[in-house]
């Protein structure tokens, strides 16, 4: 009679839930209750990482299972990402409190005189060197403490980081259903307790590609951030179907907005340098440059190319700021490590760094608008998202945009483990919580 009252009680939650948060007609029914909690189970964690979802989306996309998470527990203004605004560096300072200059990911393409092999997403055995790896993610902290954790395809938990990876983990394939994906951490949850993991972390691309693509206010990204609210209701259904309401957390976040670009809007590189003796690491709302490796320059003639590819950018377009590698503004945090190039350009908003040939191809394929990101995090365009609920969270919340660097103290707050050492400030956090273990 407990037992079947308490798996009453935890159906009547779950159903309180998913009518509050509007989930019952567009949350398909997830799998037939195998699994269903028998007794108290502590809490857990489910963070979900939604990449390019910009706040405004909350308010002009059709999102009603967010808009519902957000009414019953915290949405925040806004997620600040760090410098840059790109998708490694701020989903791992979202898993680590660390800024990219600690965690070791600057960028998404990078060099590091002491690795032979640049970084870059595309390539995964490269980037999974664990030199890269300075920062602790949230589930090797969980892990060293006891905790299990698992991995969907959020950015480095497919790496072995201080030796460690998630307990469950899978290697990232851009092709796998995103209702797979879903579905496999409802299999998780499914699992008995001795198994089961307490932190998930789940990362979903649809609403990035899309924003590239066709501009950020487009019709298809709208339509991709309903897609993502749709997979959103798809994993609280599934949750609620295994009794699971009462004793999970969801975190909704993203790494970074997007804003508008045009080729009408393009500062041109080739107009004042000689590429052919520049190695262009990236494009784009910034610009990273360091002089070709071959023939290799001594420190004095390295000095010396600074010097002067500086003083050919420096001023010379109203919409493009340059700064020598480490002397960017103190507010970036953005200092201190080899993996910084000399020259570093920064657009404004909405306007990007090309080289000719870039821009041309562009316009040769028709010169439509697409979204970018990766300019000053400041700027609200480059802001992520925020919203949690669950039992760990006070209801009706709004707080002001917060840097995300203070989002890996919550979720060790809510997981009840001692974070390492890292950037964040717990107290930023601290007005979303409600009771939550102690540390």
């Amino acid at each position: 009679m407990r037992c079947g009252g308490r798996r009453r009680a935890a159906v009547a939650a779950a159903l309180a839930w998913l009518c509050g948060a509007g989930l019952i007609a567009t949350g398909p029914a997830v799998g037939s209750g195998a699994g269903r909690q028998a007794g108290p189970v502590a809490q857990m964690l489910m963070v979900l990482g939604i990449d390019g979802f910009r706040p405004d989306y909350l308010d002009t996309a059709d999102v009603p299972a967010l808009r519902g998470l957000a009414a019953r527990g915290v949405r925040a203004a806004g997620l600040i990402p760090p410098f840059p605004s790109k998708t490694f560096p701020s989903f791992i300072t979202i898993a680590t409190g660390l800024v990219p200059a600690h965690h070791g990911i600057l960028n998404n393409t990078m060099d590091d005189p002491a690795i032979p092999v640049r970084f870059r997403l595309s390539d995964h055995e490269g980037r999974s060197d664990p030199r890269w790896w300075l920062g602790e993610p949230v589930w090797v902290t969980a892990e060293r403490q006891g905790v299990r954790a698992a991995g969907m395809f959020w950015p480095g938990d497919d790496v072995e980081i201080q030796g460690r990876r998630p307990s469950d983990w899978t290697a990232f394939d851009q092709d796998l259903p995103h209702d797979t994906r879903v579905d496999r951490v409802l299999d998780w949850l499914s699992r008995p307790a001795g198994t089961r993991p307490r932190l998930m972390m789940l990362y979903f691309d649809l609403v990035d590609t899309a924003s590239h693509t066709f501009g950020p206010h487009s019709r298809e990204a709208l339509a991709a951030a309903a897609a993502a609210d749709r997979l959103v209701a798809r994993l609280l259904a599934g949750v609620a179907a295994r009794g699971f309401t009462a004793s999970t957390n969801v975190v909704v976040v993203s790494d970074h907005g997007m804003a508008e670009t045009s080729p009408d809007r393009v500062v041109v590189l080739d107009d004042y340098l000689d590429l052919s003796a520049v190695d262009v690491i990236e494009t784009g709302p910034s610009v990273r440059l360091q002089p070709k490796r071959v023939p290799a320059l001594s420190p004095a003639g390295r000095e010396a190319w600074a010097r002067r590819t500086f003083a050919a950018l420096d001023g010379r377009h109203p919409r493009l700021r340059v700064y020598r590698g480490n002397r960017l503004p103190a507010r970036f945090r953005y200092t201190g490590s080899v993996r910084i190039p000399p020259i570093i350009g920064l657009a404004d908003d909405g306007w990007l760094v090309q080289t000719r040939e870039q821009r041309d191809r562009w316009l040769a394929r028709g010169g439509g608008a697409r979204g970018e990101h990766g300019f000053d995090p400041a700027l609200p365009s480059m802001h992520g998202v925020f919203v949690a609920a669950g039992p760990a969270f006070r209801e009706g919340v709004r707080l002001p945009a917060f840097e995300s660097r203070h989002a890996y103290e919550l979720f060790c707050r809510v997981l009840g483990i001692r974070p390492s050492k890292n950037d964040g400030d717990p107290a930023v956090t601290r007005p979303a919580l409600a009771g939550v273990p102690g540390r």
